[in-house]
């Protein structure tokens, strides 16, 4: 993928590629970004492609997109120092997901999980994910009891509930799998 697909940074909170045409590239190749209006796209969608904030840094990290604001392209520290102001543990939260993108995972918001991300081998609508992840903090307290209610709402769907404890600049997974006794 060139450097030219454009991501346009609306408020500070809301990107979005105008381009069909790198929309469906972004999307279709590694499932980034939500088509507009479109609840379960084909491939030959048409329409805009909405990137949450870790998406699009991670693709201007690596140099896939450019992203700008009122036709001026904003530099990654630019747009991590706006995200760190606008998101609560946006830091932590685009630390663990560059580290599962790296891995070769998919990474979708969790939020109809109620956790930070749902995570993907292959894709959405290509396998379903078999990963739900929590970020936490590694001085962060969690009950055994959150504990259990994260796993069992995991295990009705099918899914291994991991905490991701960051500390600094490094992320540990820790993986709970349920089983019948």
């Amino acid at each position: 993928m060139s450097g030219k697909t454009v991501a346009e940074l609306l408020d500070d909170n809301r990107l979005i590629v105008w381009s069909p045409q790198q929309a469906r590239q972004l999307f279709n190749d590694r499932f980034f970004g939500k088509p507009l209006g479109i609840p379960r796209p084909t491939e030959d969608f048409d329409a805009p492609l909405l990137l949450d904030p870790v998406e699009a840094l991670y693709l201007l990290e690596k140099k896939e997109v450019k992203v700008q604001r009122q036709g001026k392209n904003l530099p990654k520290g630019k747009l991590r120092k706006i995200f760190e102001s606008t998101f609560d543990g946006f830091k932590d939260k685009n630390l663990v997901y560059r580290e599962l993108r790296d891995r070769g995972f998919v990474v979708t918001p969790g939020i109809k999980y109620g956790c930070d991300f749902a995570v993907y081998e292959e894709g959405p609508g290509r396998d379903h994910a078999p990963y739900v992840v929590q970020i936490m903090k590694e001085e962060e307290m969690i009950s055994a009891a959150e504990i259990v209610k994260a796993g069992r709402l995991a295990s009705t769907v099918r899914k291994a509930f991991i905490i991701a404890v960051v500390n600094d600049e490094k992320v540990r997974f820790i993986e709970f799998n349920w089983w019948k006794a």
